[in-house]
């Protein structure tokens, strides 16, 4: 394996998102709480679950949102199954 990927993300309800890496890892990981204690309005409009949904993986394997990548984490931390503050 030469890089860390997400290779599947299910929505699992309550702005939570389980992720599949291509190592076999597989983590849930909680974004409303992250996007709840760093409020701004790039990161707002995904508490709305209509637009916390639109969540894709990009052409590196990592889950974003939006076009411009508003919401975007380290795939590391997320392989550990946590968010960096």
């Amino acid at each position: 394996m030469k890089y860390l990927r997400i290779e599947k993300a299910d929505y699992m309800g309550k702005l939570t998102v389980k992720l599949t890496f291509n190592d076999g890892a597989v983590v849930t990981i909680d974004f409303g709480s992250w996007i709840t204690s760093h409020p701004h309005p790039q990161y707002n409009r995904y508490l709305e679950e209509k637009n916390f949904k639109k969540f894709y993986l990009d052409d590196m394997g990592n889950i974003a949102w939006g076009k411009n990548r508003d919401l975007y984490f380290p795939i590391d931390e997320l392989h550990k199954g946590r968010i960096a503050a």
